[in-house]
């Protein structure tokens, strides 16, 4: 059958109190721009603690308006509904029966009819719609079954102005809308576990911006197209993505040549990690995210993270902290990124790269080294930010 509305849940959304209806609108708001190139006149509505999506245009592509909304933070549940208006209970009951016939061919399920009476004026309560729509579906349709407590299809009718009748609940992404909790900036690469992690936090209502650091010529331009390939990826479910490319190749260089080589990662992260804060202070953004797990490599142990921890003043949010990689694989195959992640262009050149890194710096030892970068460091850095290239992804 031919479904012109959706209802759509959400769950955190709800417990939010007086401050409720602010979420409910950066959800509206979420779902008005998934929807904003699909066909139709699509309008987007709430209604008594309900959000409503309703085609108001003789046609609209179902799949694609399905498609759309399966992307957008803060859903938990699509329903494809039938509206009617309220022509007293002899023509709800055929209409439900019309519905039953056309959405289940066949009627052999067990059922549970659960009505809810948000219009109290209505002249039937909740339980004696149940039971008057149930007794008419089964003398309608001999082979189907009541089950009132693991029933194969539930019949949801909501008594309001109008009439919502719907039985099918598409699973939605969860989480909350995307940036009703603030802005963090992304540590970008082209591996698997940063989009990962740009997509949990994202999911818990932060927006994002970005930062990549390129090393030409020992990156190839490849390399880079992978991370913005990757960074619109991610952007097909926060929003519009600022992503900073930052040519890092001179202070690769000069930490190479001044600082021990077990040390060089925690060198380069930690210059990474104040680079990264100075746009994300420039920007708003209330924080960091990185894809970092424990132990996953000598850079991610806990003594590497507090020595990279030390150079930042905003908090670092690290979603994937626990995760083991297979873990991580499975959500970036789910969400569409691991396929680029996986190309074969690396963001890092292996002379970079120490042969023994150390996996428990001492911070002492992290500082005493970084006083051998004074003379040039400062310079370098700013000509970094400076030269940095802004791309706008997922517009």
């Amino acid at each position: 059958m031919q479904y012109r509305a959706f209802l759509i849940k959400y769950a955190e959304i709800a417990l939010k109190g007086k401050n409720r209806y602010l979420f409910e609108n950066a959800l509206v708001d979420q779902i008005r721009r998934a929807l904003k190139n699909v066909e139709g006149d699509l309008r987007v509505r709430k209604e008594q603690g309900r959000i409503y999506v309703e085609c108001h245009s003789d046609t609209y592509d179902y799949e694609e308006c399905l498609q759309a909304l399966g992307w957008v933070f803060g859903i938990v549940g699509i329903c494809p509904v039938v509206i009617l208006e309220d022509n007293g209970f002899e023509e709800l009951t055929k209409d439900v029966l019309r519905y039953m016939e056309e959405a289940y061919p066949g009627c052999s399920l067990t059922f549970k009819v659960n009505a809810r009476r948000a219009r109290k004026a209505y002249p039937l309560q909740s339980m004696e719609i149940n039971a008057r729509l149930g007794e008419a579906i089964l003398d309608a349709f001999p082979g189907m079954g009541v089950d009132v407590h693991h029933p194969q299809l539930l019949l949801n009718v909501e008594v309001r102005e109008k009439i919502y009748v719907y039985s099918q609940e598409i699973p939605g992404l969860g989480g909350m809308p995307a940036g009703c909790n603030g802005k963090a900036m992304l540590l970008l690469s082209g591996g698997i576990d940063s989009p990962v992690a740009g997509y949990m936090i994202s999911r818990r209502g932060v927006s994002i911006e970005a930062v990549y650091f390129h090393a030409p010529p020992y990156t190839s331009e490849r390399a880079r197209q992978k991370v913005v390939d990757l960074a619109t990826q991610v952007s097909a479910y926060c929003g519009p993505v600022r992503l900073h490319v930052v040519n890092f190749t001179d202070i690769q260089l000069y930490i190479y040549d001044q600082c021990p080589h077990d040390e060089l990662t925690i060198h380069m992260r930690r210059y990474m990690m104040r680079i990264a804060e100075h746009f994300a202070v420039e920007d708003g953004c209330q924080g960091l995210v990185t894809g970092e797990s424990i132990g996953q490599v000598a850079s991610q142990t806990m003594q590497s993270l507090t020595a990279t921890n030390q150079v930042c003043t905003l908090p670092v949010y690290r979603p994937l902290i626990a995760f083991d990689k297979q873990d991580i694989i499975e959500i970036a195959q789910k969400i569409g990124t691991y396929e680029t992640s996986v190309l074969p262009f690396e963001d890092c050149c292996t002379i970079f790269v120490a042969k023994h890194p150390v996996t428990k710096p001492s911070l002492k030892s992290i500082e005493r080294s970084e006083q051998r970068l004074k003379e040039k460091i400062d310079d370098l850095v700013a000509q970094a930010i400076e030269t940095t290239e802004i791309v706008m992804v997922g517009m």
